[in-house]
């Protein structure tokens, strides 16, 4: 395995290691709607970066799922509708952590970002193209 695969497969188990986290916290303890969302936000953020990597572009420290899905469109055209889903995730980065930040999410808010979450971690997957035998089960 390369290098470059190596890292690509770290940021996409770091990654899963968020999703899962969101997954688990909303089955076990659903009304911390804030940690589920954050988890999904970061673990989109890592499947981005892991992308960038296959893609020979430098990772820079950025929480913003926008930026960096433009980084990802200059080499691999993406839909607008992606662009639209995270930028909803984006609301949910480290903003949402400190108590003086109130935003109210529902529980189809949740859902939804469980959703986009598993949807850019298939196509991440799929895009990367490379042997990653681990799932989130």
């Amino acid at each position: 395995m390369s290098e470059q695969t190596e890292q690509i497969v770290k940021w996409l188990e770091k990654a899963d290691h968020d999703l899962g986290t969101a997954i688990i916290t909303h089955k076990h303890i659903p009304k911390y709607r804030d940690t589920i969302a954050f988890h999904c936000q970061q673990a989109v953020e890592k499947y981005l970066k892991a992308y960038l990597l296959k893609l020979g572009i430098e990772i820079v420290k950025t929480h913003d799922l926008v930026y960096l899905m433009e980084l990802i469109n200059k080499k691999e055209s993406v839909t607008d509708s992606l662009f639209e889903k995270l930028a909803m995730l984006q609301e949910y980065s480290v903003e949402i952590r400190y108590p003086d930040e109130q935003i109210e999410l529902s529980d189809d808010n949740i859902n939804h970002a469980i959703q986009i979450t598993n949807e850019v971690r298939e196509l991440v997957i799929n895009k990367i193209g490379i042997d990653y035998p681990f799932s989130l089960e």
